[in-house]
């Protein structure tokens, strides 16, 4: 496990640092020795995120985060279009120059670039680019999914950069505690990130081999594991005028439930304010029909509530809907087993 600083420079603890935030979150790929934000430095990263330290300090420059040793920067944003922003390529050629790996998840690959992948021949440093692993993947799909025994349940969300993935993850983790073989499919690329063997990034793929993909990473895991459960990761959102990525996961995976993901104080897409997120009424009615199965739990992902709130968005919600509603960082392990095996 290589320790890793993560490049989240003026967004750490924002929907654009969210590979960043799920790095410090949970990886089994690396050791986060510390995250790079220079608007934050000198605090720690889990009070950031969740309140609670995690001490995992904050560091204003790779030349800071030297001190913690690390052998690797992540590049730890997803940008609108998935470009390098201009500011973070000085901490890249710094990273670079002193012989760091660079693992970047963003559709612009570093090693095309003749500057960073010129560097990097003189010191030897290896440059990951995530996406890039996935971008030739030409399965087709085959129709085998029906031979999966695992329960299969998606989280899907309201909007992208909601919690999809970090709510999969906890409830995943969750099941294991409670004896219950359950894993995750990953479908992007920090999921990657955080070491999920069975992830297939769909958004690096041409579109018509995306079901293909999805169901041989489905099989794999069936064939490998045996898993009693399955938890996909969602992707975008299946009314999001730019990435309504659910479409391909409800066909190809054939989920047996749906986990719905949803924001009550987020009322436009996440970099769309002019678009306003449709009512939770319609996103239940179009996933049930689309899948013709149920959204058995709503998990919410509680940013600019405070605990009050929360506590009146699910007693509101649950009497509304007449199903569960969690907060998957506050709930328990148990609560979570019952809520997934309805």
């Amino acid at each position: 496990m290589d320790n890793a600083v993560v490049l989240a420079e003026g967004v750490f603890g924002t929907t654009y640092g969210k590979t960043a935030n799920g790095l410090v979150r949970y990886t089994r790929r690396y050791k986060v020795t510390s995250v790079i934000d220079s608007t934050k430095a000198g605090l720690d990263a889990g009070e950031v995120l969740t309140g609670k330290t995690k001490g995992i300090p904050i560091v204003k420059d790779v030349q800071e985060s030297l001190k913690y040793n690390p052998t690797t920067l992540v590049v730890g944003v997803a940008t609108d279009g998935g470009f390098i922003p201009e500011n973070y390529r000085s901490f890249i050629r710094d990273a670079l120059s002193r012989g760091m790996d660079v693992v970047s998840g963003l559709h612009e690959f570093i090693s095309d670039d003749p500057e960073f992948s010129g560097i990097a021949s003189r010191t030897g440093s290896r440059i990951t680019d995530v996406r890039k692993m996935f971008r030739d993947l030409k399965p087709p799909f085959t129709g085998r999914i029906r031979e999966v025994g695992s329960r299969r349940i998606a989280v899907l969300g309201t909007d992208s950069a909601i919690g999809k993935r970090t709510t999969a993850v906890i409830l995943t983790n969750s099941l294991k505690e409670s004896g219950i073989n359950a894993m995750m499919i990953g479908t992007g690329q920090t999921a990657w990130m955080q070491g999920f063997e069975y992830t297939v990034v769909i958004d690096s793929m041409i579109n018509d081999f995306i079901p293909g993909g999805l169901e041989s990473t489905v099989l794999r895991a069936w064939e490998d594991l045996r898993p009693d459960v399955m938890f996909i990761e969602g992707q975008g959102s299946v009314l999001h005028p730019a990435y309504p990525g659910s479409f391909e996961i409800i066909g190809a995976c054939r989920p047996d439930a749906i986990i719905l993901q949803h924001a009550p104080k987020r009322f436009y897409f996440d970099g769309f304010p002019e678009f306003r997120i449709p009512e939770l009424d319609k996103y239940i009615r179009i996933l049930e029909m689309l899948s013709d199965r149920k959204v058995i739990a709503i998990s919410l992902n509680t940013e600019n509530m405070t605990s009050e709130e929360i506590d009146e968005s699910i007693e509101h919600l649950e009497r509304k809907y007449g199903r569960p509603v969690f907060d998957p960082l506050r709930s328990s392990p148990s609560i979570l087993s019952e809520i997934t095996a309805t």
